[in-house]
C-alpha cells in the first residue's frame, strides 16, 4: 500500500487511515476486500499508458469499437441473463429525455414527473406479476435475488436457504457473495432428465432453520419448474419463505409465482425495452403483497400516490423512506446506492406499450419459435434439441454429446458462418458434458432458424 499522499484523493494521510480503519475495527485497507472472491483479485500490475490527447484518445477508442460484432451484424442465439428482444423505438425515445437521463435525485417541486413515471412502471410490474408492491430498480437481477432473500432471513430471522443447482451460476455467486456471511446457501439436486427440482432432496434438506427457498421460473437452463406448488408447501410447512426469480417476459403465457405460492418475486428487467450491452443496461425488481412486515424489509425506494390539500389533485411520492438506508445511513438494514431508475422508467414505457394482449401474443410467439427450433435441432443426426423433457419458454439445452465434437468446436464453425451459438455449459455443468444453452425470441424468423439448423448440420458433419 502506497504512503504516497494525493491532493485530490480524500483521507490519505495515514493517521487520518489508521483512525478510521480502528473505527471500523480492520487493520488494513485490503481487510475491507476480504468478501470479493480470490478468482475476482488482479494479480498483475496495471498497463496504463501515458495520457493522450482527445484526437488521439478518440481514435484509439473508435479503433477498439470497430473490432467489435455485434449482434447487429451476426445472427445470435445467446442468452443466458441478456437477451435479444425487439425494442419499440419509443421506449429509447422516452428514456432519452433529459429530465429522465440526468436526474439523480430530485424532490416533488423540481422533479418533472420522475416520480410519477416510477409510480406507473411499479403499478404495470405489480399488475404483470399480480402482487402490490414493487421496488424502484436494483442494478440487475443477481442483485434483486440477493436482496429478497436478506429481506427473507430479516423476516423469518433465521439464515438457512436453499435453492436448486440450476440458479444461474453467475447469479448464484452474486447472491453468496451478497449475502455473505449471514446467509448460510445449500443447494437442492435437479433431475437430469427432467431439470426439476428434486423434491425428495428438498424435503430432506429443508428444516425448521430455513429462512426461504430460492428457484427459477423459467429457470437458468430454460425448462419451466412445473412443481410450484408443490415445492411452495414443502417450504411453508417448514415456516419458510418461498422466493421465486422470473423473466417477466414470460408472464404473458405462463401464471406468475404469486399463483403458485411466492412470497417474494424477483426477476430482470432487461426483457422489457432494455437493449443487450456489453456490461451496464442491467435492472432487477422485487416484489410483494402490501404487507407492512414485507414493506418495511424494502432496502430500496419505493413511491406511491396520496391526494394532495388541493381537493382532487394527486402526488407522487416516498412510501416509509425512514426505512431506507437513505434516512438511516449506516444503520441502514442494507445499503443502497444509485440505483437503475432509468430503466424502471423503460420497462414501465415498454409494458405500456404491449399491454396485456400484446404480453400474451408475445409469449405464445417466442414459444412457437422455440418448438420450431427444438424440432429442426432434433432432425440433426447425433443431435438433441432439448436436453430435457420438461416444457421451455425461449432457451433450451442442445445435447451434442452424441456427435463427437464439443461446443467449443461447433459454435467456432457457427461463428463462420456469421451465426453466435449457444452458451458452453461444459464447464458450469460438466454433468451434462457438450451441451449448450440456445435462446430464440420473437425477433428471430423462420428463416433465421433453418439457417442455424443448416449451420448445425454443416458443423457436424465437417
Amino acid at each position: 500500500m502506497t504512503n504516497k499522499v494525493h491532493p485530490y484523493i480524500p483521507n490519505m494521510v495515514p493517521k487520518i487511515q489508521d483512525e478510521m480503519l480502528k473505527e471500523i475495527g480492520v487493520d488494513s485497507v485490503m481487510d475491507l476486500f476480504e468478501g470479493i472472491p480470490e478468482e475476482l483479485h488482479f494479480k498483475g500490475e496495471m498497463n496504463i499508458p501515458e495520457a493522450l490527447n482527445e484526437s488521439e484518445l478518440r481514435r484509439h477508442i473508435e479503433g477498439l469499437l470497430n473490432k467489435n460484432v455485434s449482434a447487429n451484424e451476426f445472427l445470435n442465439f445467446l442468452g443466458a441473463g441478456c437477451w435479444q428482444h425487439f425494442i419499440p423505438a419509443v421506449c429509447d425515445e422516452i428514456n432519452q429525455r433529459s429530465e429522465f437521463l440526468t436526474a439523480y435525485a430530485g424532490e416533488p417541486y423540481d422533479d418533472h414527473g420522475r416520480y410519477q413515471t416510477l409510480f406507473e412502471y411499479q403499478s404495470l410490474v405489480a399488475e404483470l406479476v399480480d402482487m402490490d408492491v414493487v421496488n424502484v430498480p436494483t442494478f440487475d437481477w443477481g442483485q434483486a435475488a440477493a436482496t429478497a432473500l436478506r429481506m427473507a432471513s430479516r423476516i423469518t430471522k433465521k439464515t438457512k436457504i436453499l435453492m436448486p443447482k440450476t440458479v444461474a451460476p453467475e447469479r448464484a455467486k452474486i447472491i453468496t457473495n451478497y449475502g455473505s456471511p449471514h446467509l448460510d446457501i445449500e443447494y437442492i439436486d435437479f433431475d437430469e432428465k427432467t431439470g426439476l427440482l428434486v423434491l425428495e432432496d428438498l424435503k430432506n434438506k429443508i428444516s425448521e432453520e430455513t429462512a426461504a427457498i430460492y428457484f427459477e421460473n423459467p429457470s437458468y437452463l430454460g425448462f419451466i419448474e412445473s412443481q410450484g406448488e408443490e415445492i411452495s408447501e414443502i417450504a411453508k410447512a417448514s415456516g419458510a419463505l418461498v422466493v421465486v426469480g422470473v423473466d417477466p417476459i414470460s408472464l404473458g403465457v405462463l401464471a406468475p409465482p404469486s399463483h403458485y405460492g411466492a412470497d417474494i418475486i424477483c426477476g430482470d428487467l432487461q426483457p422489457l425495452g432494455m437493449h443487450m450491452n456489453y456490461s451496464g443496461g442491467q435492472a432487477g425488481f422485487i416484489a410483494t403483497h402490501d404487507d407492512e412486515t414485507f414493506v418495511q424489509e424494502y432496502p430500496s425506494r419505493l413511491f406511491g400516490i396520496i391526494p394532495t390539500v388541493k381537493e382532487g389533485e394527486y402526488g407522487f411520492g416516498d412510501v416509509f423512506y425512514d426505512r431506507t438506508s437513505f434516512a438511516l445511513r449506516e444503520k441502514g438494514k442494507e445499503s443502497v446506492g444509485t440505483q437503475t431508475a432509468l430503466w424502471g422508467i423503460t420497462a414501465g414505457v415498454y409494458l405500456s406499450l404491449v399491454g396485456p394482449e400484446g404480453m400474451h401474443e408475445l409469449g405464445q410467439t417466442i414459444m412457437q419459435n422455440t418448438q420450431y427450433a427444438i424440432q429442426q435441432i432434433s432432425s440433426i443426426p447425433g443431435v438433441k434439441g432439448s436436453r430435457f423433457n420438461s416444457p421451455v419458454f425461449k432457451e433450451f439445452v442442445v445435447d451434442f454429446n452424441e456427435t463427437g465434437l464439443t461446443v467449443k468446436q461447433v459454435n467456432k464453425k457457427l461463428l463462420e458462418q456469421q451465426i453466435f451459438g449457444g452458451k458452453d455449459l461444459s464447464e458450469e455443468y460438466p454433468e451434462l458434458g457438450q451441451t449448450a444453452l440456445f435462446c430464440v425470441t420473437e425477433i428471430h424468423t423462420k428463416e433465421d432458424i433453418d439457417r442455424l439448423v443448416q449451420a448445425i448440420g454443416d458443423a457436424i458433419k465437417g
